[in-house]
């Protein structure tokens, strides 16, 4: 199975890219945007001179436990820079996603709690509401959180879309918000 068979398999159709967007992104970003990949593993990032930012980390079912995801991270984080991903939101009927989210609080993320994010995928026209974390080596505000996720849309997310897709992604002020009122975070649990 290749890389993008992995990806596909294991992330919701509205969250994926298609491959032909991934491969472009390699070709044509290749200075930012990146592809790690092993047997049990594939990670998929853009870096940035400010930041890194997570875009998909698979690992087989087979080899979890085993730290390959901790070491993926570590990896990142020895490159000094903040690393910001989006996740789903506790789906009680996918224990997967709380099992992502004890594992990125072992690692230290936070939870960018201000941050709303509601895209549309240009695949399913289903609007997916994701929340963003964060790992920083200093002091991060939200708000540069926030600045960084609307680098990632506009440079990542929405790279040659309409050539793509056949039509324009939704522009980066309807799909990302800030709410200093909001606090709930994901990642305390009960």
């Amino acid at each position: 199975m290749n890389w993008y068979e992995k990806l596909s398999q294991y992330f919701p159709t509205q969250e994926m890219k298609t491959r032909a967007h991934m491969e472009l992104l390699l070709k044509e970003r290749g200075d930012i945007y990146h592809k790690d990949e092993g047997p049990y593993h594939v990670l998929m990032y853009a870096e940035t001179p400010g930041f890194v930012f997570v875009d998909y980390i698979w690992v087989s079912a087979k080899a979890r436990g085993q730290g390959i995801g901790h070491k993926l991270i570590t990896k990142l984080k020895d490159k000094g820079k903040p690393i910001i991903l989006e996740v789903e939101p506790i789906d009680y009927e996918d224990s997967d996603t709380e099992k992502r989210l004890h594992f990125y609080k072992r690692e230290e993320f936070e939870h960018a709690s201000t941050i709303g994010y509601h895209s549309r995928s240009l695949r399913t026209q289903e609007v997916d509401t994701l929340e963003i974390l964060y790992w920083s080596p200093g002091k991060e505000s939200e708000e540069s959180i926030m600045e960084k996720m609307k680098l990632t849309y506009d440079k990542i997310h929405t790279f040659k879309d309409v050539q793509l897709y056949g039509e324009a992604h939704d522009p980066v002020d309807e799909v990302l918000s800030i709410d200093p009122e909001s606090t709930d975070d994901i990642l305390e649990f009960d």
